[in-house]
């Protein structure tokens, strides 16, 4: 009986600090993402498409050495001998390029609130779109919240005579993201790893070209550029896969709350730091979608 209570007790002890440990790399994952925004803005004087495609390269040697250190080449060499898993990670490599490229631009043209709401307007997104192709059902609550956040949308495009197309791409980016990766047979580190090494193709085939032509930015001399770029691997990777490691020992309810520290942080910093315009009629459109995931984040955790 004793030996039984020691057992408890230390699965127990090993199940808290599993937990404390997801939690640790999951705050971590999502405030790096938050600050993320200065990076953006540090490398705002160079080409987008090749801090994209710097974003890409770099990501490959950082996501190859965390498998490797896992163990688990066997799941990935096995997922490179599957066509449709090898079309599958196509697709969401190239739709999570696009979500970049609209995220680095908006940055750099000074409009990261736009950014923040997207991210923020993005979980309400996801449930509109399990409705719709999933034939999933809401509730009264949840599909109070898409309404309070379409109203959000509508007021902002009154405003500005047209759509908050920067905030619907990202939202729509990331929920078709996220909707399509759940069919990559592969895990997140393994998937992500596939997505990047896929992209580094026409990405080195882009780099060797500029290098040819004399436009790219990795040149002798202009190493702060050059550390620039390669810095684009390390702040794509590691958050992606801290957050993949942290979501394993965390609650579904945990991770829906810690999703919104990162637009909370980009929506301050965008504000207080960067000093974009923020007026009446956008102060009112926050508070309708700050009401509405406060109001669809309560539902879901009743839920669980």
């Amino acid at each position: 009986m004793g030996d039984m209570n020691t057992d408890v007790i230390q699965k127990q002890g090993e199940s808290e600090a599993a937990a404390r440990r997801g939690f640790a790399l999951g705050f971590s994952a999502y405030f790096l993402w938050g600050l993320l925004p200065f990076y953006m803005k540090w490398v705002a004087h160079l080409p987008l498409l090749e801090v994209v495609v710097h974003r890409v390269v770099w990501s490959v040697p950082i996501a190859a050495l965390v498998l490797v250190w896992l163990g688990r080449t066997a799941d990935f060499k096995a997922a490179l001998r599957s066509p449709r898993t090898l079309a599958m990670a196509a697709l969401t490599a190239s739709i999570i390029t696009f979500n970049w490229s609209i995220y680095i631009w908006a940055i750099a043209a000074d409009r990261a609130i736009e950014t923040a709401l997207g991210y923020y307007i993005n979980p309400l997104v996801t449930v509109m779109i399990g409705a719709l192709l999933l034939g999933e059902r809401l509730n009264r609550v949840q599909t109070l919240a898409v309404v309070l956040a379409t109203v959000a949308v509508a007021i902002l495009t009154y405003e500005n005579g047209k759509l908050p197309w920067i905030s619907l791409a990202l939202a729509f980016s990331f929920a078709a993201y996220g909707y399509f990766r759940k069919t990559l047979p592969v895990g997140p580190s393994q998937g992500f790893l596939l997505e990047v090494m896929i992209l580094s193709v026409p990405a080195c085939a882009y780099i060797a070209w500029l290098v040819s032509t004399g436009t790219d930015h990795l040149v002798p001399g202009n190493w702060i550029d050059t550390a620039l770029l390669i810095g684009c691997g390390p702040i794509t990777a590691i958050p992606l896969l801290m957050f993949a490691f942290g979501a394993k020992a965390l609650r579904l309810s945990t991770l829906g709350l810690m999703q919104y520290i990162a637009p909370t942080m980009v929506f301050l910093i965008a504000v207080f730091v960067f000093n974009e315009p923020f007026g009446k009629v956008q102060l009112v459109a926050f508070i309708l979608i700050w009401i509405a995931l406060a109001i669809y984040t309560w539902s879901s955790l009743r839920e669980k």
